[in-house]
């Protein structure tokens, strides 16, 4: 039921994808609108994975902010996939930061792949691993030598896409709560 009430919202937001589309620079602030409902979208489905999630309409402008200036301080890039008629499918986010001391100096510095979300519509049409590859290029550009990106391990799909796309598991994050 969650799963066909998503796909809902998402078709009445973001109209049906064709296999057509390009990947731009994200234009600020105009892109905002469209790249919060992004961060609002994918709260709701990383909510059904993971319930520490938060679900109130000012995650999206708090978590932005935070995820802007971070771009901006190390020229990072946000992108947007739209088709050809300029509807949003997507978008992505990257920037870099630094791995902490114990890893070799030449491998500290590294692109992180913060942010990746596909409209419904658009998912399996290949508009991901465009995004993937446009932020691996930006990377390669800043002389990076690795790019990472965080996933949620029930999120099968999306940990899917980024294995096909070379990515390998590196590190693995335990949890317990203390109730």
């Amino acid at each position: 039921m969650a799963i066909a009430m998503k796909a809902k919202r998402d078709s009445d937001r973001f109209p049906m994808a064709t296999a057509s589309f390009r990947i731009r620079e994200a234009r600020l602030p105009q892109d905002i609108p469209v790249i919060h409902e992004f961060i609002l979208e994918l709260q709701r489905f990383e909510h059904e994975l993971e319930p520490n999630r938060r679900l109130d309409h000012a995650v999206a402008a708090d978590y932005f902010a935070d995820l802007e200036k971070k771009v901006r301080e190390t020229n990072g890039t946000i992108l947007i996939a739209e088709d050809q008629g300029a509807h949003p499918l997507g978008w992505a986010a990257a920037h870099e930061t630094e791995e902490d001391i114990y890893v070799v100096a030449e491998q500290r510095r590294v692109g992180y792949l913060a942010e990746l979300y596909i409209v419904e519509g658009a998912r399996g049409l290949g508009v991901g691993r465009k995004l993937i590859a446009e932020c691996e290029t930006w990377a390669r550009r800043r002389g990076l030598p690795i790019i990472t990106i965080g996933v949620l391990p029930k999120n099968t799909r999306a940990f899917t896409l980024y294995e096909r796309s070379g990515y390998d598991p590196y590190a693995t994050l335990l949890r317990k709560y203390l109730r």
